[in-house]
């Protein structure tokens, strides 16, 4: 199940501290807040593997402050792991936030992380706009799929008479030319491999001077 539509989905952030010693504190606060949380039963990675990795960069952060050979590269390398199971604990919760989308929120924030919230896409629609130029209109019509064409006519007359404008395989095309302080009427259909559709019902649009 994943967020109906023009509800924002719920997204799983993790706000990485850039200081070492700052990651491994938050590190354990994640691991803290998932162990034995009925909302995550089969932690990926399983919190054992994060808090090994996380003990293993506080040891080699101290090791690197003594300046050692090879001590700053262990550190890094450690890090780099810490950071890679903790984005895999990342991927796990969303999933788990995605199958309970009333309660995504919650659930994200009880793994000890943020949350944040994706922009609802609102679904595309017929219409027409004057472009930047005088006389140019765009036009946007609904997606009807990825294999899919785009006839389009436009009139000028009333609808008495369409003159056509070249397909398109995206679902969008501009016309200009058009006389400002006059009205145009467009209209499209799509066409697939199985048939056309039924042309549109005209969309009016003025033009401003």
């Amino acid at each position: 199940m994943t967020a109906s539509k023009g509800t924002p989905r719920a997204l799983a952030s993790l706000k990485l501290p850039r200081r070492n010693t700052q990651l491994v504190t938050y590190a354990q606060g994640i691991v803290t807040s998932m162990t034995s949380n009925a909302h995550f039963p089969t932690p990926v990675p399983p919190l054992s593997s994060v808090a090994s990795v996380l003990g293993q960069l506080a040891t080699a952060e101290t090791q690197a402050l003594t300046r050692v050979k090879g001590a700053v590269a262990a550190r890094n390398e450690k890090r780099a792991a810490l950071v890679s199971l903790l984005q895999q604990l990342r991927s796990y919760v969303q999933v788990t936030a995605d199958a309970n989308p009333e309660n995504a929120s919650s659930i994200i924030e009880s793994a000890g992380m943020a949350v944040r919230k994706a922009p609802a896409r609102a679904p595309r629609v017929f219409a027409a706009r004057q472009g930047a130029l005088s006389g140019a209109v765009k036009v946007e019509a609904p997606s009807a799929g990825h294999r899919a064409a785009y006839e389009w006519e436009y009139s000028v007359d009333g609808g008495k008479s369409w003159i056509a404008l070249p397909p398109t395989l995206q679902a969008k095309t501009s016309v200009t030319g058009l006389t400002p302080g006059s009205s145009a009427q467009f209209r499209y259909r799509w066409v697939t491999k199985t048939g056309a559709s039924d042309w549109s019902q005209p969309l009016v649009l003025p033009l401003v001077k």
